[in-house]
């Protein structure tokens, strides 16, 4: 069965995807940063209370932006409280297909919501996030047995959370991720958006066939 991490990096660039696989320990540990961003979605109230600790909060936009965020959202979402303080944190769910962790789970509605240390869209959530999402969606789904609408997409660092519903667009592409995942059993061809790779921790030795990648990057 695979990861939720793996269906989304299968979106992402299935050649990334074969690397994590043939040498997984390489791409285990988080980037320093992200714990610290991804807590600041369990404070958005202190935050929004305490001058001081905004002050000192890992965000990337200023507290003038965040509090005016943040308050939009607080006044606006119908589940800020369960938001706020979820009725289940950082939980494993199993699927039918696909399994990995929701850093919160709401009860009413029932939903699964994923915190993003990274910067959100415009408009919407990335592609690959939203695979993301609806793999945790579907998980949660079939373990309850109940329907699964929405899920919810938080960007702390940003102060931005967005409410997707699982339209048949977003779940089509949740399921040509887990063909693409299903489908490799050797390297993909190269992505075309060389950007992908600035950020990749498997950059230096992609494309390289006769060692292993552990020993080409020491």
């Amino acid at each position: 069965m695979h990861s939720f991490r793996d269906v989304a990096t299968a979106a992402y660039c299935p050649r990334k995807l074969y690397y994590r696989q043939r040498d997984p320990d390489l791409g285990e540990s988080i980037p320093d940063g992200v714990a610290d961003r991804r807590q600041v979605a369990f404070e958005y109230d202190e935050l929004l209370a305490d001058e001081t600790a905004l002050l000192a909060a890992p965000i990337e936009v200023t507290p003038t932006t965040f509090r005016s965020r943040v308050g939009c959202h607080k006044a606006g979402l119908d589940a800020w409280e369960q938001l706020v303080d979820p009725p289940a944190r950082d939980a494993m769910l199993e699927g039918k297909d696909a399994r990995g962790v929701a850093h919160k789970v709401l009860e009413q509605p029932l939903a699964p919501s994923l915190v993003f240390a990274g910067r959100p869209p415009e408009q919407g959530v990335w592609e690959p996030q939203s695979v993301h999402l609806v793999a945790a969606a579907l998980a949660l789904s079939w373990e309850r047995e109940q329907s699964v609408e929405r899920a919810f997409a938080e960007y702390p660092a940003y102060g931005v959370i967005r409410e997707i519903e699982l339209s048949a667009r977003r779940r089509s592409q949740y399921r040509a991720a887990l063909r693409t995942a299903d489908s490799i059993d050797g390297p993909p061809s190269r992505t075309e958006n060389r950007q992908k790779c600035q950020a990749c921790e498997y950059r230096e030795g992609c494309g390289v066939q006769t060692r292993s990648l552990r020993s080409l990057l020491g």
